[in-house]
């Protein structure tokens, strides 16, 4: 895939965050008010995020942001150099990326990160669409790597054992 395809569904992941974003704050919810989406399952909570998932690094938006901004120069030097030769891989950088790009312009604007989704069938953090993205790219990227490890690792015992057994 072209690498201005790729940045331009980095810029559609990122505008689509943006819109609900907006959406949420244009809502009439308050900070830490809850809305039931669906009973026992999903709420909407409007929360003011200023460190990354987990709360780690709670108040640090601009070390987040600047770690943000060379993840996304990295991704668009990956990107136009044509290193990234597996589709998955692609795949999930590209995901990463729109979703930190989506967090990144929360984190100019606002000074915070916006997030509005709350789980309740487990104890888990608020989190947003752009969360959501980057979260599922790390676990592509993470098992791709793992696969790929594993595949070499294989490959490796195999020609081991060739060798072994001509001799």
């Amino acid at each position: 895939m072209s690498p201005v395809i790729c940045c331009a569904i980095v810029a559609l992941i990122a505008v689509a965050d943006q819109l609900i974003k907006r959406a949420v704050l244009a809502s009439s919810l308050v900070q830490g008010e809850n809305i039931t989406v669906i009973s026992g399952f999903l709420e909407l909570e409007y929360v003011e995020n200023t460190g990354a998932a987990f709360s780690l690094f709670e108040g640090r938006t601009q070390i987040l942001s600047v770690f943000s901004a060379l993840v996304l120069v990295v991704g668009i030097y990956l990107l136009f150099a044509r290193k990234i030769k597996s589709k998955v891989m692609l795949a999930s950088v590209v995901m990463i990326m729109g979703g930190g790009l989506g967090n990144l312009i929360d984190r100019i604007i606002y000074h915070f990160v916006v997030d509005y989704i709350k789980v309740l069938f487990i104890d888990f953090p608020v989190f947003n669409f752009a969360d959501c993205f980057i979260t599922v790219g790390e676990f592509i990227l993470i098992g791709y790597l793992l696969w790929d490890i594993f595949t070499d690792f294989k490959n490796s015992k195999a020609k081991k054992d060739k060798v072994k057994n001509d001799e």
